[in-house]
């Protein structure tokens, strides 16, 4: 019973970790430059360094590619 649990919990983390890999090269490669406009330009050590986040956070950064919109800031100084 553990073991079945166990293993579909490696086998999900596994897809994700997939899913996530496939997702950061296209980022870090094109997307990136549409959600922030000062990584246009930018130098292969920035999406070498952004690339373990974006494959961890793809899900969050998916749905902001697809918007188009910049995220907002919310903080008391603005």
């Amino acid at each position: 019973m553990y073991e079945r649990v166990a293993t579909l919990l490696v086998d999900a983390l596994y897809l994700y970790w997939i899913a996530g890999s496939f997702f950061a090269i296209a980022f870090v490669t094109s997307g990136v430059n549409r959600i922030d406009s000062q990584a246009i330009g930018s130098a292969i050590g920035f999406r070498v360094l952004i690339f373990p986040g974006a494959a961890a956070l793809w899900p969050l950064l998916l749905r902001r590619w697809i918007s188009g919109e910049p995220p907002a800031e919310r903080n008391p100084h603005r």
